[in-house]
């Protein structure tokens, strides 16, 4: 049996003069881009050097949006009205399909960021004025959301092609859920390690929880590795190289889902 997955990586996540991961240096092992759309972080400049960034290197583009929140780089909890919530993402997606537009190119995807994506994982209210504004605005566009929840279900109920993610610089908990930033060992920075568990979700739809249980994931499509991991790079590199040796082949999720 022949498996494809695309890898997936954070990236136009610096802001002015603030520089926050190596884009130049990741986006040629990886073949998705979630770039930030302004409001957790990027800038024009960025978002317009990290386009044409993915272009040269063929990685399909996706808008990264997230909460209104710089100072916490949106990895914030906030309560917003299912209106703000459509609304910021109908802006935030249209800039970047903006830009896309300037060189030629389209959006693959929507991967909304941090506390935004564990909100609408969860919260159908907010799910809903997610998917509710990505369909208005493009329902071509694929959501890429955890297998099983709140955000997969509204995508799949309105017809929307969903890419269920796996993140495998993060622990898991038992129940499926990520092991916050603010517990020790929730970041997995070991390239060998990132590899073992990419490859067991991929082929066995299984991830080892940080309990040492072993939990259920469903089939996976896209896997994450974050651009402000400290080893991201050598992360997709070592990804990259081993899901081939694998017999796992790499390559934009928009050619196979």
């Amino acid at each position: 049996m022949k498996f494809k997955v695309d890898i997936n990586c954070d990236l136009g996540e610096s802001y002015g003069a603030f520089k926050v991961g190596s884009d130049e240096k990741i986006m040629p092992h990886i073949t998705s881009a979630n770039i930030a759309c302004g409001f957790h972080a990027g800038d024009p400049v960025t978002i317009a050097h990290t386009i044409n960034l993915a272009k040269k290197y063929n990685v399909a583009i996706g808008a990264h949006p997230s909460y209104p929140d710089l100072l916490g780089f949106g990895r914030r909890e906030m309560r917003l009205t299912p209106e703000e919530i459509r609304n910021y993402t109908i802006y935030q997606v249209s800039a970047l399909q903006g830009f896309a537009a300037t060189i030629g190119e389209n959006l693959q995807h929507v991967k909304l960021h941090g506390a935004l994506y564990n909100t609408a994982s969860e919260d159908k209210k907010t799910s809903n004025a997610v998917i509710e504004a990505v369909q208005t605005l493009n329902p071509n566009l694929i959501i890429f959301a955890p297998p099983k929840s709140a955000l997969a279900e509204a995508a799949h109920s309105v017809g929307l092609k969903v890419a269920h993610e796996f993140f495998a610089d993060r622990a898991y908990n038992a129940d499926g859920s990520l092991v916050s930033r603010n517990e020790p060992n929730a970041i997995i920075q070991e390239s060998q390690k990132v590899v073992e568990r990419a490859i067991k979700a991929v082929k066995e739809q299984k991830v080892t929880a940080i309990n040492g249980d072993t939990i259920k994931i469903g089939k996976i499509h896209t896997i994450c590795v974050h651009g402000d991991t400290p080893t991201a790079v050598e992360l997709a590199k070592a990804l990259k190289k081993e899901l081939a040796k694998a017999n796992i082949e790499v390559k934009p999720v928009r050619s196979f889902l």
